[in-house]
């Protein structure tokens, strides 16, 4: 049996390079799936994204998904990519272990954590607001590890540091007083030692999302993370939500560990896989 890709439609082209198109699995001329494909926009056309594989229930566990992943890898190639990327769900269990046996590798993963009660802060530590005269600085420190986080993907610096600015100009345009978003510095006996960014946006059913957390280099290793997650999770329930999302690089085994042990779970496992 021969499986292919048949385009169920034209290509779709933006003006930065961003394209995509959609493909039907077949089996001999028989229709047994979708694939979507795209170039993505953020990185321009190196780096594309398996958006989509579905292979229909009766035609499942026979190597379908397996032969349309590669076939899939060929066409972003075609396109002139260098490496490929996909959003997994943490549920999906067969596409993840596909996703293992193709050579795909974990970069990021989305967590998440169902909120009841608002936990108590370690005694002598409080949190209060990024003043406006903090702001600049606090800001630019984010741009830079935002800018770092984009060329460990592959963004040349220049443009990784333009991108972060303007991610973080579209995020808080109004810096401290956007609405939605939640600066806030912990206290530990009257010391200044780490910041938290939270975004509320959206309907107040919507999840909130932790957007960063930071310690200071001198005071790491003594349970200020924690405290200004348990933060987070105050500040979330005090805004009547009560679901709190984060994303974390997989390589940041402390962070992991930390999210972990107070109940956050992944929801998405977000994979590359350069194409030689």
């Amino acid at each position: 049996m021969t499986t292919t890709l048949r385009p169920t439609g034209p290509e779709r082209r933006a003006e930065d390079g961003a394209r995509s198109r959609a493909y039907d699995i077949r089996v001999n001329g028989r229709p047994v799936g979708r694939v979507r494909l795209a170039a993505d926009e953020r990185f321009g056309p190196s780096v594309g994204r398996i958006e989509e594989i579905v292979v229909d229930e009766p035609d499942r566990r026979r190597g379908r998904a397996t032969v349309a992943a590669l076939a899939a890898e060929e066409v972003l190639r075609g396109w002139g990519c260098r490496r490929v990327e996909a959003s997994v769900p943490a549920d999906a269990g067969p596409a993840l272990r596909l996703a293992a046996a193709l050579g795909y590798a974990e970069h990021n993963r989305t967590m998440g954590k169902e909120l009841s009660e608002p936990p108590a802060l370690p005694a002598g530590s409080v949190v209060r607001p990024v003043e406006a005269a903090e702001y600049p600085a606090w800001l630019e420190a984010r741009r830079a590890g935002a800018a770092r986080f984009w060329t460990d993907l592959g963004l040349p610096p220049e443009e990784a540091g333009r991108r972060a600015g303007e991610a973080h100009a579209a995020l808080l345009p109004r810096g401290p007083g956007t609405a939605g978003a939640v600066l806030r510095v912990l206290v530990h006996r009257d010391t200044d030692v780490g910041t938290l960014w939270l975004a509320l946006s959206g309907p107040p059913a919507s999840a909130a999302h932790v957007f960063d957390v930071e310690v200071a280099p001198a005071h790491r290793g003594r349970g200020h993370g924690r405290t200004l997650m348990l933060a987070a999770e105050r500040e979330c329930l005090a805004a009547g939500r009560r679901t709190l999302g984060l994303n974390v690089c997989t390589d940041n085994v402390p962070a992991l560990r930390l999210y972990e042990s107070l109940g956050y779970r992944a929801t998405v496992h977000h994979l590359h896989k350069p194409l030689l």
